[in-house]
This record gives C-alpha cells, sequence and structure tokens, in this order.
C-alpha cells in the first residue's frame, strides 16, 4: 500500500468495530487491543485487592462533622435516689404537715360525693373505684359517655340544676371507671369529654336537648338508676342501663289529661283564695284556669311556640275578671285574675335558672331567666290586651279589691295554701308517694310568710326570702333522707309564695294608664320572684353546710371577693 494510500480514509466498512480508540497505547505483546463496552476507562482509579471500600451509605455523616458521642448510661440505682434533671433550686418542698389525703365517705348522697369531686381540681380528685362489671377489655367508652348523655338529657329536660347534671353524668363515668371525665352543661347542649391518660387522644360526646318536659316521675326514676350504678352492691350492667333508661322513656305520665287540667283549676282556685276571694271566686278563677289550659293544649298540638301557649292561656281568667265586672257582680273580679297568674307564672324555671347563677353556671342561667323573661312577657300580652278593652268598656277595676281586707283567715289561707301545692305537684306529675310531703312543706311555707308579714308586720320581700329557706331546707333534708332529687320537694311547695297578686297590680296600673304605680309593682314582683329563687338555694346550702360529706375542705369554690 502506498503513502497516498495510507492518507486515504478509510470507509466505515473497512474499519473494525473493536478498533481501539485513537490515544491507546497498544499490547507489549502485540495483542488485539480491542477492549469491551464494560472495559473501565482511563484515569478511573480501580480498588487494589485487599483494600476497603471508600463508598459510603446515603445516610453516613459527612466529613467535617462533629458529633456528639451517645451519652453514657446512668448507673442502676435505687427509685429513692434523686433525679439527674434534679435542681434544688426549682425544687417544691411537701409541707411538714404532708399533702392531705382525700377521703369521701360513702354513706352521703352520690350528689354530695360527685360535686365535692367536679369542685377539685382534676389532679386532686382521687382515683375511682369501679363499681360495675364489665368484661377484661374494660368499659366500652363511647357507650358509657352516651348513656352519661342520655341521663343528663333527662335530667336537664326535668328542670334539673345544671351542677346537679354535671354530677350525674361524673357519677355514670366513674362508676365505670373512666377518671378523667369532664362534664359540660350548658341550656341546649350537653358533653362529655374523656381522655384516658396524658398521651392519648381525648374522646369526646354531646347531645343536644331540643324538648322539656317537667314530668318529675321520670326524674325520680333517673336519680334512681344513678343511685344504683354508684352503689358499689348494686350490680348494674350497661345493657342493664340502657334497658331501664329505655322503660322511662316508655312509661306513661302518672297522670291523665283530665287530672291535669283539674289541678289547673284547683291551683288557680286556691290561689283566689289567698288574695281573700270566696266561694264564687274561687270557682271562675278555676273555670278560667281550666279553659286557659285546653287552649294552651290546643295550641301546642297546632305546633304553636310556649310563648303564644301563655299568651293565649292568661286570657281566659282576665276575660272572666272582667266579665264580672262589667256584670256587677258581687265578687272581687281582681281575686280571679291573680288566680289565674298563679297557675302560668313560671317559678320552676325562675328557680333553677337563679340557682345556675348562684352556683356559677352563668351561661344557662342566662337562658334560663331569659325563658322566664319570655314567658313572662307572653303573660303580660294576653292578660293586658284583656285588661285594656275591659277598661274601655268601662270596667271599674280596683287593684285593692284584691287584697284580703282587715280581717284575714288564717285557716282558710293555710288550706288554700295546701291545695295549691297539691294542685301543683300533679301538674309536675311528681310521684304520689311525694305528694303528701311537698303539700305540708307548702303549707309551712304559708305558716311561716303569714307568721312574719301579717303578725310581725315585717317587708313580704322578706318574708317571702324566709318563707321560702325553709322549703328548701326541708326540701332538701327530704331529698337526701330519700336520696333524690330536691325538686320534687321544693318546686311544688314555693307555690302558694310566688308574686301573683304584684304581677297583676302591675299590669292593671299600665292598663290605666298609670305606668309609675304598675312599674312600681312589677319590680315588687320581680324582687318577690328573686327573693323565692335565692332563698330556695340558700336553704339547700344551709343543708349541706350541717351534712358530712367528706372533710370540711374539700367541697370548695371559686373565691372572687374583690371583682376580679
Amino acid at each position: 500500500m502506498t503513502d497516498a494510500e495510507d492518507r486515504k480514509p478509510q470507509s466505515d466498512e473497512a474499519r473494525n468495530a473493536f478498533v481501539p480508540p485513537s490515544g491507546l497505547a497498544a499490547t507489549a505483546d502485540n495483542e488485539s487491543s480491542t477492549t469491551s463496552e464494560f472495559a473501565l476507562p482511563d484515569g478511573l482509579a480501580v480498588q487494589k485487592p485487599g483494600q476497603e471500600s471508600e463508598t459510603t451509605s446515603e445516610f453516613a455523616l459527612p466529613d467535617g462533622l462533629d458529633v456528639a458521642p451517645p451519652p453514657q448510661p446512668e448507673p442502676e440505682g435505687s427509685a429513692f435516689s434523686t433525679p439527674r434533671t434534679y435542681s434544688a433550686r426549682h425544687a417544691t418542698f411537701t409541707p411538714p404537715a404532708g399533702v392531705p389525703l382525700v377521703r369521701l365517705t360513702k354513706d352521703v348522697p352520690w350528689q354530695d360525693r360527685m360535686r365535692t369531686m367536679l369542685r377539685m381540681p382534676v389532679t386532686e380528685r382521687p382515683a375511682p373505684e369501679p363499681v360495675q362489671r364489665h368484661d377484661d377489655s374494660g368499659p366500652a367508652v363511647p357507650r358509657v359517655l352516651d348513656l352519661s348523655l342520655r341521663i343528663g338529657e333527662l335530667l336537664l329536660a326535668g328542670g334539673e340544676g345544671a351542677e346537679d347534671v354535671e354530677a350525674a353524668m361524673f357519677a355514670v363515668c366513674r362508676s365505670y371507671g373512666l377518671d378523667r371525665c369532664e362534664p359540660n352543661v350548658t341550656f341546649t347542649l350537653l358533653a362529655v369529654s374523656y381522655q384516658p391518660s396524658l398521651v392519648d387522644d381525648p374522646v369526646t360526646a354531646s347531645r343536644t336537648v331540643r324538648r322539656r318536659s317537667p314530668d318529675y316521675t321520670r326524674l325520680a326514676a333517673v336519680y334512681q338508676l344513678v343511685d344504683d350504678l354508684s352503689d358499689d352492691e348494686t350490680q348494674v350492667s350497661l345493657e342493664e342501663a340502657y334497658r331501664r333508661l329505655a322503660e322511662m322513656r316508655r312509661n306513661r305520665h302518672p297522670y291523665p289529661g283530665w287530672a291535669l287540667t283539674a289541678a289547673s283549676g284547683l291551683l288557680a282556685g286556691s290561689a283566689s283564695v289567698l288574695v281573700g276571694g270566696g266561694l264564687l271566686v274561687f270557682v271562675a278563677a278555676a273555670v278560667g284556669a281550666m279553659l286557659g289550659d285546653r287552649l294552651a293544649w290546643l295550641c301546642a298540638g297546632r305546633g304553636l311556640p310556649e310563648f303564644y301557649q301563655f299568651t293565649v292561656a292568661a286570657t281566659p281568667p282576665a276575660a272572666i275578671g272582667v266579665a264580672l265586672t262589667l256584670a256587677h257582680a258581687d265578687v272581687k273580679a281582681s281575686a280571679v285574675i291573680t288566680g289565674g297568674l298563679f297557675a302560668l307564672l313560671p317559678g320552676r324555671a325562675l328557680v333553677a335558672g337563679v340557682q345556675d347563677g348562684l352556683t356559677g353556671f352563668y351561661i344557662t342561667a342566662s337562658a334560663r331567666l331569659l325563658e322566664v323573661l319570655y314567658f313572662f312577657v307572653g303573660i303580660v300580652i294576653g292578660v293586658l290586651t284583656v285588661l285594656y278593652f275591659g277598661v274601655q268598656l268601662g270596667a271599674n277595676l280596683v287593684p285593692d279589691a284584691a287584697l284580703g281586707g282587715s280581717d284575714p283567715q288564717p285557716v282558710l289561707q293555710i288550706a288554700a295554701s295546701l291545695g295549691l301545692s297539691l294542685a301543683f305537684a300533679v301538674l309536675l306529675q311528681q310521684e304520689r308517694s311525694t305528694v303528701l310531703m311537698v303539700t305540708l312543706n307548702g303549707g309551712v311555707a304559708w305558716v311561716v310568710y303569714g307568721a312574719m308579714h301579717d303578725a310581725g308586720d315585717i317587708s313580704p320581700v322578706a318574708s317571702t326570702a324566709v318563707a321560702a329557706g325553709v322549703v328548701g331546707l326541708f326540701g332538701q333534708l327530704l331529698a337526701r333522707y330519700r336520696f333524690a332529687s330536691a325538686l320534687p320537694y321544693t318546686t311544688a311547695a314555693i307555690g302558694p309564695l310566688l308574686p301573683g297578686s304584684a304581677t297583676y297590680f302591675g299590669l292593671l296600673g299600665i292598663a290605666q294608664n298609670e305606668v309609675d304605680s304598675g312599674l312600681t309593682s312589677l319590680t315588687k314582683a320581680v324582687a318577690l320572684a328573686m327573693a323565692i329563687a335565692i332563698g330556695v338555694n340558700l336553704g339547700s346550702e344551709i343543708s349541706r353546710l350541717f351534712l358530712r360529706i367528706g372533710s370540711a375542705e374539700k367541697r370548695r369554690a371559686a373565691k372572687r371577693t374583690r371583682g376580679f
């Protein structure tokens, strides 16, 4: 091959695929220098045999990073040795007398024990002692919370105070071993939260109360169920508790509808006798109250709110009183109207609202008092409308005609107060076994009021407060004797003390265009109502002061004497 042919470029076919690239030195023994495609390129360092690999994991620390050596484990020692993180500067020492051990006596009602624990911080509450049986895996937490909510719903719907509802819910949870429970009660919402431990997520459940019905027979049954759950000698499973709760909801009221209507008439007639009425006034007031009750039932069946039911129910007694005045009948029409007002005044809701406010449940208390205000406005509209048309027609309504005169009849008034309390107890669907006691309690309240106001010439507000305090005291003692709620023994007994006459005087003054005197009488009615509520609550608190609830220091309340 010539030099020209050597310089001539070769074709692709003439080249071999394994010809070494330009610059690659041939082997010393003139062997073929062709290499495989997996051969290492020039310049790549190859690890020699026996040398450690320098490749590292992606989790390896980069060069130059300074890492502290792992801490040495603490030497094994006694459990009473001083911890490594202990600092004497920030240490808290046990007082010389020691930390007092919380003890709760078990021979007192569960309301006092649970109320005591609710007023204590969570860290100071004693450990629960489960008294109800369950399987090895422990109680079903959602079912226990649901049971406590259903029981709280029945109590709140029956008119029980918020603190007692929380105590009942807390008692149910602790009966099944749920210690870290926090119930929360408002006017329409119940909630309970359970936290198994400090590191576990809490379990929270809630329930809404949409309808209220004063059924004290059902209330007593719920209290009996909670008492059985809190008793270590009575074993009630969750299934049994749910069965008893379902029976309470299905049970019929102890009194038929006609008995309730007759009770409303007896209540209005007895109230008219208390303010100086006679037999004809008794009959007229009873007929007006029964007509108003039937009209209220008719409105309820048509779905009208309670505000309009109160408005409609207040018109028949007022209309009968005005009609008797226009007919020039020899009766005290003002007593007829006053008796009808007694059957409508929301004393139960008022007492519950003030009690919630005094025990620190201000949201629930505000809602209850607002409900009382709406009911009262409904009564005012109904009565004031009738009185206005009566005055325009020439009815001569004199406020002093409702007074009993200078010669009160104590025996007749005491009998009327007993009848009023009896009728009130029937309207509240109380158990037949409690009707006699609450009737006697109402008679005692009127005797105390009459002795202070009529015989002692003491202010009616002060007399009412003392009489209501006696009602609360006796009601609380009777409730503890029966291990039941105090509401059935106090609510009906305050019936004779309700400010029906003061309310009527205020409405009549406004209807006759005497606004100043009308507002003065309405202010007196409000003062009497507050005296009743505060007196009942004060009597209950006084009874607790003399009852043993474990230790004198554990039923603590908030101390705020300077406004902050």
